[in-house]
């Protein structure tokens, strides 16, 4: 299989891998961007696109080479992600999201959910945070502290990537999270944590009549597994699986338990 293209000149840009199937959008991260999908971090696009689906793996707004949004916040988010699939001219789009880029997903079943045919919602969680407030603004303050006292994405981002993996993670996926999460502008990354400061799509949980899979890392301390098991017996339609040794970088830090698992569930329900 030749390289992805990369794609600007649309609704937002992305990687591509092209395949007789269905379109398969993958949503990334506050911390990431399209290359978390790409062939020298996961190789998901390629796993997704070997198995006959149309890989995309976007820039969500602000990121690498998508303008950002005004208003930041997650209907816009969602948004961006409805007018790429219209775009794309296929009528519906598989939706693999990963921490907040499965919130984005959840986001677009409120906002159009006939845009999707399927949902993989991967380390993630269906709120952030308590409903007081308090316990987001405590997050915020952690989380801006390091750049409001000037020292930048790079120097931010070792330390978080570390937290976030499993300390059983390979240490080269590791440092690619490192250096990934590095290029995130520092404005898009204030915007973006503070749109899922707010998110709480919890009530629209019983209402999904789609395929979804729940996919979490047994050592994911940022959505731990007993909150992902919990969104999925909310969720009729819902799947659950969970992977031992795995943080939540899941795709990054195991992309060989992680791909097959994700392939199997399209193959299965994406025609």
């Amino acid at each position: 299989m030749s390289a992805p293209a990369l794609v600007r000149a649309a609704p937002l840009a992305h990687l591509r891998w092209d395949a007789p199937g269905p379109p398969v959008v993958l949503l990334h991260g506050v911390g990431g961007g399209r290359e978390s999908w790409g062939d020298a971090i996961s190789r998901t696009g390629r796993g997704v696109a070997a198995a006959g689906f149309t890989a995309i793996a976007v820039d969500l707004p602000g990121y690498g080479d998508s303008p950002r949004i005004d208003p930041y916040d997650m209907a816009g988010l969602a948004r961006a992600v409805r007018d790429l699939i219209d775009w794309l001219g296929a009528g519906t789009a598989a939706l693999v999201g990963h921490s907040m880029g499965g919130m984005v997903a959840l986001e677009m079943m409120a906002h159009a959910p006939q845009g999707v045919a399927a949902l993989v919602l991967m380390g993630t969680t269906p709120a952030f945070g308590r409903p007081d407030g308090e316990w987001q603004r405590q997050f915020l303050a952690q989380r801006l502290a390091p750049l409001d006292a000037g020292k930048g994405m790079s120097s931010l981002a070792p330390g978080l990537v570390q937290g976030m993996a499993s300390r059983r993670a390979p240490h080269d996926a590791v440092a690619r999270g490192a250096v990934l999460m590095s290029a995130v502008p520092e404005a898009t990354y204030r915007l973006a944590l503070a749109a899922i400061a707010g998110f709480d799509r919890r009530k629209l949980l019983p209402q999904l009549r789609l395929p979804v899979l729940c996919l979490a890392g047994a050592d994911d301390r940022n959505a731990p597994p007993s909150v992902m098991e919990k969104m999925a017996s909310r969720i009729g339609s819902a799947e659950y699986r969970v992977l031992p040794g795995v943080g939540h970088l899941a795709h990054m830090e195991a992309p060989r338990a992680v791909n097959p698992v994700l392939v199997g569930f399209l193959q299965r329900h994406v025609h």
